[in-house]
């Protein structure tokens, strides 16, 4: 099992950064449980404060969308499932290549950046992967939109499954999600519960689906 977790940090300068809040708890959590569930575990991890070894788990680090899309092509190749719940930047700031060597000065005036969007990296991996691998996708939404964003990755993504949580969840212990199968299923998670909890339970879910995939592949 394949695993992605954590934020992204396009540079602007050599210190300054876009980047979000995410934690990389959820997956953190999934490689944990998938690693006690018997799945041999490659986790890329974003920059997060973890630095504590998983045992049976195979960490691999990035910094910035373009460094996970490397991880991914050299990974994503032999791995029976892959869960990019990575928060991966939808922009990052479009810079010349110097000022990454150094910093911009404060001076008085505006300054503007301009960005850039950055590749669908699970897009991309989704439409080079063999037919008998499992691609899970992850949504993070308002709660009055979240069924129908989660139906239209989905689609546009070209994945199996989509994990859908509200925005609360982001940097929060807790989780709430749905998880949505392109042929249409809906499985809510039990309630309300720690990020390991629901870690087992969607390790669980993933182990079906495969084998589900599988059967029909013959």
């Amino acid at each position: 099992m394949l695993i992605t977790a954590g934020p992204t940090h396009e540079p602007i300068d050599a210190v300054r950064f876009i980047g979000n809040r995410s934690s990389g708890r959820m997956g953190l959590a999934l490689a944990g449980a998938a690693a006690a569930d018997g799945w041999d575990v490659v986790l890329l991890l974003g920059p997060t404060g973890s630095d504590a070894a998983i045992p049976g788990v195979r960490t691999r680090r990035f910094r910035t969308c373009e460094n996970l899309r490397g991880l991914l092509r050299e990974e994503c190749p032999g791995c029976d499932v892959l869960v990019m719940a990575a928060a991966v930047a939808d922009y990052r700031p479009k810079v010349d290549p110097a000022f990454l060597g150094g910093k911009f000065r404060r001076q008085d005036q505006k300054l503007v950046l301009e960005l850039e969007p950055t590749p669908d990296l699970l897009a991309e991996v989704s439409a080079a992967r063999r037919s008998d691998q499992l691609f899970v996708g992850f949504a993070l939404e308002p709660r009055r939109e979240l069924l129908e964003s989660a139906r239209s990755k989905l689609e546009r993504k070209g994945v199996d499954l989509v994990v859908g949580n509200p925005l609360e969840t982001m940097d929060s212990p807790t989780i709430e999600a749905t998880v949505l199968t392109r042929g249409g299923g809906i499985r809510p998670s039990p309630g309300v519960v720690p990020k390991a909890e629901f870690a087992s339970w969607l390790v669980g879910v993933l182990s079906e689906e495969l084998a589900l995939l599988r059967a029909r592949k013959g």
